[in-house]
């Protein structure tokens, strides 16, 4: 039978153990969240009547951190760690079995490992939160960079079509005056070969601000797909990459522009057969959803730094070496799926790689 005094030692014990839990969790930084994870650990040791054979175990989905094992089989008292109503993992608490029974656990030291079961439960649901806030700045942000870059691309490519419809126009004219002079006739056909090539780069800006014309209509979206990869079976070839197409319906109706859903799936192909490596897998899957389409396209290369996952729909931001690409291309998919009210995203692939998703609405 425990004396009074006793009795008080434990309780001192267990209010200490969680005012020091409070307190690492007010101060607790959310970058490093696993080191006050392990000091509340490291507490729970402290709280028990037999500190000195007691283990602590903290278990999550993300997380396992445990005292010092000094013997081979335990009993344990548990608790759950909810995180926003889901059960996320447990804290536990434990004895050696050779020398105590459950009996030896009090009652309060229950209670005590709810309260901080609790408390490590609230501190996951705020990380989240933050990181949550933190994610949809950053997609506000972007959002908003990416409509302001498209409102000054949309200005650009208007004020530059008509001095490039007449840099065109009177080089055709300069080109029938000089038939007769081979190398005046050669030099206007840089001239009009570069006004060509500069009318296509503000054709693809004005994709990207959404400002070209559309001819949306139903179309079963498989075959076009399966078309558009056929034209490009010579460079996988090429390449030596392997392709693999897989669909949950062979019927995916929308209604979209066919010929620019095309000019998607060939920039996000002709970017996945660029980075990867020679006798890579390039794997198209288009998934019918309840109220969606989605089509995603993954490689095996080098996968996107974090630092310039921002910046990739950009226009003119590309990682290719100097005259290997105008970083045109997924800005135009970008421009074309948001166009369509659709979604483009990046994710990493698994082992290394990348994996892009279009998702177009069916409504």
């Amino acid at each position: 039978m425990a004396s009074v005094e006793d009795k008080l030692k434990e309780r001192i014990k267990e209010l200490t153990c969680l005012y020091e839990v409070t307190s690492i969790i007010v101060n607790c930084d959310y970058n490093e969240i696993e080191v006050g994870l392990q000091a509340i650990v490291s507490c729970l040791k402290k709280a028990w009547q037999y500190g000195n054979d007691t283990q602590a175990v903290l278990a999550t989905e993300s997380y396992y951190i445990e005292t010092k094992k000094e013997h081979k089989d335990y009993i344990f008292i548990t608790s759950t760690i909810t995180v926003f109503n889901k059960n996320k993992g447990e804290l536990k608490v434990g004895y050696p079995a050779s020398k105590y029974m459950l009996g030896d656990f009090l009652e309060e030291e229950k209670q005590l490992l709810d309260n901080v079961a609790l408390e490590v439960g609230n501190l996951l649901e705020r990380k989240e939160i933050k990181e949550n806030e933190i994610l949809i700045k950053r997609q506000v942000e972007q959002a908003d960079r990416l409509r302001i870059l498209g409102e000054i691309t949309a200005g650009i490519a208007h004020e530059l079509n008509t001095p490039l419809a007449n840099i065109l126009g009177f080089a055709e004219l300069l080109k029938d005056r000089n038939k007769h002079d081979k190398q005046a006739a050669k030099d206007v056909d840089k001239i009009i070969n570069s006004a060509i090539y500069s009318r296509e780069v503000v054709k693809k800006l004005m994709f990207f601000a959404c400002e070209m014309p559309q001819q949306k209509k139903v179309v079963k979206i498989i075959p076009t797909i399966k078309e558009a990869i056929e034209l490009l079976n010579p460079i996988l070839k090429t390449k030596n990459i392997t392709y693999k197409f897989a669909t949950t319906n062979e019927d995916i109706a929308l209604k979209i522009d066919g010929i620019q859903l095309t000019q998607v799936l060939f920039n996000l192909v002709m970017n996945a057969v660029y980075f990867s490596p020679e006798g890579g897998t390039i794997v198209l899957e288009v998934a019918d959803r309840q109220q969606e389409v989605e089509i995603s396209i993954s490689d095996e290369g080098p996968g996107i730094k974090d630092k310039i996952g921002d910046k990739i729909f950009e226009p003119f931001f590309t990682t290719k070496p100097i005259g290997d690409g105008s970083g045109l291309g997924l800005s135009v998919v970008h421009g074309i799926v948001k166009s369509h009210k659709g979604t483009i995203t990046h994710s990493c692939n698994t082992p290394k790689g990348t994996i892009f998703t279009v998702t177009f609405s069916k409504l």
